[in-house]
């Protein structure tokens, strides 16, 4: 058996409330009278089953399941506060897998648009080991996420760290801007030791990756490669033509003067293909 929370704001370790009349809800008879106690349920038992923490649906692409247990749990007025730890190394489960295996594991096809406390019947982690494949083959020198996580308005930039790009980067936030977007540089960010896992987490989270070609920069180069192999929108900037390597020149990119009038052109040229795309 597992606990199965569902939350309309979704679940921040490591605490939460729920309604003490939301509990027992979609749970078998038998099952709710095997836990009587206050509110209906025997908390200091039932916190004992692995738990589901799961979001309403309002949009199955961005809503996730995360597996974790109940650490404590006390009766306070009219709601249950919680107290809970989230599995570090068990992955977000969507929403729409958990429709697809909701039979499996005694979950109703209802029970993700309502707040509620059920008690199911079914051995979770089986259950999950079946369904739960890496969606995504995993690199050897960086991490990427799994399940696949974008931000729908978010543009990154790739260009040499040299003070002589910013204003190319000014235009490019300006474009995003301009198509009610927003972008982001590496060195804007420190999140992880290692700067290619920070570049790494920018270009996977991108819904575009703008990159300019300007000077042959080896490690632009590279962040095209991973830019195109994770699937992302790439447009291609330069100030050289001949800058665009061959592999790369059956691709339309961008050409423009790093001066005041070249800079207000590319990012008028770079708002309207990000609008395009959006």
């Amino acid at each position: 058996m597992f606990n199965y929370l569902v939350n309309i704001g979704g679940w921040t370790a490591p605490r939460g409330v729920m309604l003490a009349s939301r509990t027992f809800e979609w749970t078998e008879r038998e099952i709710a009278q095997s836990f009587p106690g206050d509110a209906g349920l025997d908390l200091a038992k039932v916190i004992q089953l692995p738990a589901l923490f799961a979001e309403e649906t309002t949009d199955q692409d961005r809503e996730f399941a995360r597996v974790g247990q109940i650490t404590h749990a006390r009766i306070s007025g009219r709601n249950i506060e919680l107290q809970f730890t989230l599995d570090p190394l068990i992955r977000p489960i969507s929403n729409s897998l958990l429709i697809g295996i909701g039979l499996e594991l005694g979950i109703e096809a209802g029970e993700l648009s309502r707040t509620h406390w059920a008690v199911k019947d079914a051995d979770l982690f089986k259950t999950l080991l079946r369904h739960t494949r890496p969606t995504r083959s995993a690199p050897r020198v960086f991490n990427i996420n799994d399940p696949e996580i974008t931000e729908r308005v978010l543009v990154s930039a790739m260009m040499p760290f040299d003070a002589g790009f910013n204003p190319v980067y000014a235009a490019i936030q300006g474009a995003a801007e301009d198509s009610g977007m927003r972008c982001r540089r590496a060195d804007d960010i420190w999140e992880n030791p290692a700067v290619i896992q920070d570049v790494v987490s920018l270009i996977d989270r991108s819904r575009v990756v703008v990159c300019d070609c300007t000077n042959r920069n080896p490690n632009v180069f590279y962040e095209i490669g991973i830019a195109h192999t994770l699937g992302r929108e790439v447009i291609l900037i330069t100030q050289s033509e001949a800058d665009v390597p061959f592999d790369l020149r059956h691709l339309r990119f961008i050409r423009y003067l790093n001066n005041g009038e070249g800079l207000q052109d590319l990012r008028r040229r770079l708002a309207q293909r990000l609008q395009d795309i959006a």
